[in-house]
């Protein structure tokens, strides 16, 4: 479903800043795999992310989405196959829009876009439908500004909002990390059931190592913009938080204090 052939970023290439983001970078995703992405500051990860969502040029290799190339495809054209969740809860969603509102524009992804949304009453139920599973209480405030929300109910609506048309590809970029510790708890684990509901290709960053462990089938560990480590399945699962930090270490890694807290 998602292919990244030997992708090189080196921004403020010929400068004092020069830094080489990515470095070689292949990466292969079967449909339904979800797998979490965890390293240090500065390994990649959310490069890694902007990469396949088209936000900036590659300096060389391919990345490809359930067969076709989008390599050269414009960042608008490729969110026709991507879902999206920033880490910043503002991003995502248009706060002076009501809630039903957002989810219409979300419904039209992929498909000629308007200046205005239309009521449709079938449309509306079935939103509502969506919000009360996230068991939040939004099914109750379909008017409501999305200004208005907690970060937490605006990340669990815009999570939503990114699988509502199911995207080839969704993307998660430490989308709990600005979340209070219950609050993220609550997001991961919608997020986790709409993942499993739809058997969506995921690349979920983070910096906590036991949610990389917990989360997912696979588990990808970057460091100077390279993957170091990848796992999967059984072997993942016998993976534990001081297993990572032994072989982060031999790696040559530093350790921030993200993933020290994490442990």
């Amino acid at each position: 479903m998602l292919r990244i052939e030997n992708i090189e970023k080196t921004f403020f290439r010929g400068t004092p800043n020069e830094k080489a983001a990515l470095r070689g970078v292949t990466l292969s995703l079967k449909e339904g795999d979800f797998c979490t992405v965890i390293g240090s500051n500065g390994a990649g990860k959310s490069t890694l992310l902007n990469a396949v969502a088209g936000v900036f040029p590659l300096d060389s290799g391919r990345i490809l989405i359930d067969g076709v190339d989008v390599t050269k495809m414009p960042e608008h054209r490729r969110a026709a196959y991507i879902g999206r969740v920033f880490q910043d809860p503002m991003r995502g969603t248009a706060a002076g829009m009501m809630i039903e509102e957002n989810l219409a524009v979300a419904d039209r992804r992929g498909r000629r876009a308007t200046l205005r949304w239309s009521e449709n009453p079938s449309r509306t139920e079935a939103f509502r439908e969506m919000l009360r599973r996230l068991g939040l209480g939004l099914e109750n405030r379909m008017t409501a500004k999305v200004g208005l929300l907690s970060g937490g109910q605006r990340q669990a609506l815009t999570l939503l909002m990114a699988t509502l048309v199911r995207p080839k590809v969704l993307l998660l970029d430490e989308h709990t990390a600005a979340l209070d510790p219950k609050t993220a708890e609550k997001v991961l684990q919608i997020t986790d059931q709409l993942v499993e509901e739809q058997k969506l290709t995921t690349l979920m960053i983070t910096h906590n190592m036991k949610d990389a462990l917990r989360f997912g089938n696979r588990l990808v560990m970057m460091h100077d913009g390279r993957p170091i480590l990848d796992v999967a399945g059984e072997e993942k699962a016998k993976l534990t938080p001081v297993d990572l930090l032994e072989y982060f270490e031999r790696a040559g890694g530093e350790l921030s204090d993200k993933m020290m807290l994490a442990k």
